[in-house]
């Protein structure tokens, strides 16, 4: 990945699940800035200040405490300024349900959140590295799904 610092946001409610990606995130060879939302509410006021940097690449847990993540998307996806911020879902849920939805809600990736810690770097290192603008022109079910073989 070429030297520019690449800005990414994770909206996740649960500690150790923060301290899981932040810890893979400092273990990789990129130059990024993590910022961490607690919940839905504490995201999109962040997302909503006029001076913040838009991250990259947010990865948006589902199930969340005072606004889950479906419910940010598509207030995401309604917002003239936010519409094109790359969103990757990030759950435990592996439901057809919630794939579906996020799809239908215009998420560009779902990540199935690995147990695994080398896992979790293979996933964050190939998350960052799609132009996920050029990826979602051909978007269907089958390539929704970020698998790492």
């Amino acid at each position: 990945m070429k030297s520019e610092t690449y800005y990414i946001l994770l909206a996740e409610d649960d500690e150790d699940d923060r301290l899981f990606f932040k810890e893979a995130i400092s273990e990789l060879k990129i130059n990024s800035v993590l910022t961490i939302v607690n919940d839905g509410v504490q995201l999109m006021n962040y997302l909503n200040q006029k001076d913040v940097e838009l991250p990259h690449l947010l990865f948006l847990d589902i199930n969340m405490p005072r606004k889950n993540g479906m419910k940010a998307l598509q207030e995401i996806r309604s917002s003239e300024r936010l519409k094109d911020l790359s969103v990757a879902m990030y759950s435990t849920s592996s439901a057809q349900k919630d794939i579906e939805d996020a799809l239908a809600n215009g998420a560009n990736i779902y990540i199935n959140k690995p147990s695994d810690f080398d896992h979790l770097k293979k996933i964050i290192t190939k998350a960052v590295s799609v132009n996920w603008q050029y990826h979602t022109s051909g978007l269907n079910k089958e390539n929704f799904i970020l698998n790492i073989e």
